[in-house]
């Protein structure tokens, strides 16, 4: 199984990557970094397909929130605070909150939805869209690209030592996960704080749209 799906990494190795980018999947653009690194895979078209996948991610997103409201209004019950304040950032900060938002945990999907309710140019937004997408894939490919020979010697050892390497593995991903949850609740109650007001007109505006 492990021999026939590096096979298929092997054969279909941008296709795989230019999906899983649209996933806003960090994992393959390190997958596509390390294969870069050992020939399977050229360094700059992966860097290149991976951003058109972050691209059109996150164009499907801005274009659900274009031309499909009422599922954005459904969602607002669930991150109705997320959504306002994607609103008051993009009114705040203009055009680069689009090229920041992928390094904004918990806002990726929302600030794209939330920018696709309002009247900003679809033009605008798909430029600056590929210019970050294709920062982005850069940012985590080479590194990938550079170490990679470390990360198989680590990946190795982990598959040798897999007792030890789960626990590990469960321990640090879980850390990560409640760290970040924590930075979103101390955001979200942060923002909610100073922004209470201007929450409540946010939500308004984006119901008006």
């Amino acid at each position: 199984m492990e021999e026939l799906f590096i096979g298929w990494l092997k054969e279909y190795g941008y296709a795989i990557l230019f999906l899983w980018s649209i996933l806003e999947g960090e994992m393959g653009l390190i997958m596509g970094g390390i294969m870069s690194h050992t020939g399977d895979m050229q360094y700059f078209v992966t860097i290149f397909v991976a951003g058109l996948g972050g691209f059109t991610g996150d164009q499907i997103y801005f274009y659900i929130g274009r031309f499909n409201k009422g599922l954005i209004q459904r969602k607002l019950h669930s991150q109705r605070r997320k959504f306002a304040i994607a609103h008051l950032l993009l009114r705040k900060y203009g055009w680069p909150i689009i090229f920041m938002q992928r390094y904004m945990y918990g806002l990726r999907t929302v600030i794209p939805m939330s920018i696709g309710i309002t009247k900003y140019s679809a033009r605008k937004f798909a430029l600056i869209n590929l210019l970050s997408a294709w920062v982005w894939s850069a940012i985590t490919v080479t590194p990938a690209y550079f170490y990679g020979e470390e990360i198989l010697n680590l990946l190795a050892y982990a598959k040798e030592h897999w007792y030890f390497a789960l626990p590990i593995a469960g321990g640090f991903l879980y850390a990560i996960h409640a760290y970040f949850q924590k930075l979103e609740r101390h955001i979200l109650q942060k923002r909610n704080n100073r922004f209470s007001n201007a929450e409540t007109q946010a939500l308004a505006d984006i119901q008006k749209i």
